[in-house]
């Protein structure tokens, strides 16, 4: 039986991130735990988050799983959701300026000012609700969900990786934004894949079956 662990540092929706898992994967186990060797021993790790940069880093030095979350990174599959996807990178905006986990090259950036561009009406921060993805290859995690298709975004600030072949979905608000990186065993989105309807729940069977 494969396992996935959710990583449990006190943010973010994971009973929701659980009962889709469970829907999608029924013959896993899915576990939600702070428990090191219980992540370490895992077959898949999820990341979730929701939430303040600072507090997240905060968290998971408390349950001491800084080492545990970049060796899971770097080692088996890994998806990170929302915040997930945010602290894997060096350096954020938020709070004044946050190091993050450094596992991947890059920022995490604030939203300015934003004007749709074909009606110049002003875009509201936090970007909230549904967008479309546009994916930029043909990874695995992205079978059968179709080109174009719409996720579920609640946040006030974006990624920017430092290298373009890092991102594998952009997404556009006010311009054009990396939503989805990937890198070897990692993939990481900053939406929330366990509120976006069947899209998100073929992202998370995909994730459940997916052998990088």
């Amino acid at each position: 039986m494969t396992h996935i662990a959710i990583i449990d540092y006190g943010m973010g929706n994971l009973r929701s991130v659980a009962k889709a898992l469970e829907h999608v994967a029924p013959s896993s186990q899915i576990t939600v735990t702070h428990d090191r060797s219980a992540i370490r021993h895992a077959d898949r790790v999820v990341f979730p988050g929701q939430g303040s940069i600072r507090d997240c880093l905060r968290e998971l030095a408390h349950w001491d799983l800084l080492d545990v979350v970049r060796e899971a990174a770097r080692n088996k599959p890994f998806l990170g959701l929302c915040l997930g996807p945010q602290a894997l990178l060096e350096f954020s905006e938020e709070n004044g300026g946050v190091e993050c986990l450094k596992v991947l090259p890059g920022r995490v950036v604030r939203f300015g000012e934003l004007c749709d561009p074909a009606t110049g009406e002003r875009l509201k921060v936090p970007h909230m609700g549904w967008n479309q993805v546009h994916q930029l290859n043909d990874h695995g995690l992205w079978q059968g969900i179709p080109q174009d298709s719409r996720f579920y975004f609640v946040h006030s600030y974006y990624l920017q990786p430092a290298d373009a072949a890092l991102t594998v979905g952009r997404t556009d608000y006010g311009f054009g934004f990396a939503s989805a990186i990937a890198r070897d065993n990692l993939f990481a989105v900053q939406f929330h894949p366990e509120k976006s309807a069947q899209a998100g729940l073929q992202l998370l069977a995909n994730f459940a079956g997916w052998n990088p």
